[in-house]
């Protein structure tokens, strides 16, 4: 459904380290930084990257708005939160765990990156 995602960041290569640690927990490779400041993670079903806002203005989180990386276990969700919190992510929503709703039964993990913008490491499960 998604070629891209791109947000804002105010600090890229603050928010590089942040998610190549969180990526990496994954099994994603370290992300690549164009010439123009962009930092790029490239998978076989899509892009995920960073860039400064191209107005010029500040990068700011969007509210209400939660980008989810999908974890193979709920063990990769917990590295993948692990390694958020070690990297300059702080914790928010509840701690890292199960979740029953509508969907069924998920693993969830859920941190703020450097510029606040709002993150989930999801494992769904059986």
């Amino acid at each position: 459904m998604f070629s891209h995602i791109m947000i804002g960041a105010n600090d890229v290569e603050k928010s590089k380290v942040f998610y190549d640690a969180i990526l990496g927990a994954m099994g994603y490779e370290p992300g690549v930084t164009d010439e123009k400041g962009r930092c790029f993670y490239f998978t076989k079903t899509g892009v995920f990257a960073l860039s400064k806002p191209i107005d010029g203005e500040s990068a700011c989180h969007g509210n209400g708005s939660t980008i989810g990386f999908s974890a193979k276990t709920s063990d990769i969700a917990d590295a993948w939160y692990a390694a958020g919190l070690a990297s300059g992510g702080t914790a928010c929503e509840e701690p890292p765990g199960v979740r029953e709703g509508t969907i069924g039964k998920l693993y969830l993990a859920y941190l703020r990156d450097p510029s606040n913008n709002k993150v989930c490491a999801l494992h769904r499960m059986d």
